[in-house]
């Protein structure tokens, strides 16, 4: 009988990929070295998708926290959009609070990743002061977390690692340190992408299935929540949030 097991925990480096790859090559039984090549490269499960469209508008979805960073409360909820990537619902920052250092978030409960990817479709619909729209990993509490945002008014893409509700901005990869994210043209009152994948302290970002930069930071290295992330009084609708891990 052809033997079925778990695929060993041994192949974190380069030299037992390579051992692995060699064995299913050769007269490995075949579900053996599947497993054991799967286990190899770090596969992780399927990705889920959330769309929204089973939430009653004016209301927060199932499964989400709404949390605050100073300011007045969010004002998060689903709404209908006939714009939407898959219709009829989308997620929706309305509050309008213009305070600077107001940062509303709505975190995924059900996903607790120290090594995943995240992405999600937005449009920037309003804001005077900011039209931002970010996604957050290893999310502790609204004083700790990664988030990574895409800002129409200022057209960049920056990063930051708030600790102790302390924000820092990580430099591009191979750039000073001083480098505050990178330039990119984000269209307002469009459907765009921003993705992030994080592995370790390597963090690789993505608009609109573009990598436009790459970050390292070791601060947080345990699991933590995902979840979405705006700024001041930035009105920003999101849809189709896309997430996996370990």
């Amino acid at each position: 009988m052809t033997p079925v097991v778990a695929y060993p925990a041994i192949c974190a480096g380069a030299r037992e990929r390579q051992y692995w790859i060699r064995r299913v090559a050769s007269n490995m039984p075949y579900k053996w070295a599947i497993c054991a090549f799967i286990g190899c490269l770090g596969v992780r499960a399927a990705a889920e998708i959330i769309r929204f469209d089973t939430a009653k508008p004016g209301s927060v979805p199932s499964g989400w926290t709404v949390v605050m960073h100073n300011g007045g409360a969010p004002g998060w909820e689903v709404r209908q959009d006939t714009s939407a990537p898959s219709k009829p619902n989308v997620l929706a920052q309305v509050s309008a609070d213009g305070n600077d250092s107001r940062f509303p978030m709505a975190i995924f409960n059900k996903a607790d990743y120290r090594d995943g990817e995240l992405s999600v479709k937005f449009k920037t619909v309003a804001g005077r002061a900011d039209q931002v729209a970010g996604i957050v990993w290893r999310y502790r509490d609204p004083n700790n977390y990664y988030v990574v945002r895409a800002n129409a008014l200022e057209n960049n893409i920056v990063m930051y690692r708030v600790q102790d509700g302390h924000w820092m901005p990580l430099s591009p990869r191979g750039k000073p340190r001083e480098t505050y994210g990178v330039r990119h043209r984000i269209p307002a009152h469009t459907w765009s992408i921003l993705k992030v994948s994080f592995r370790r302290s390597r963090f690789e970002v993505y608009f609109d299935h573009r990598k436009v930069f790459e970050a390292d930071d070791s601060t947080f290295a345990q699991p933590g929540k995902v979840g979405l992330w705006t700024k001041a009084d930035s009105v920003t609708y999101f849809d189709d949030f896309q997430f996996s891990g370990k």
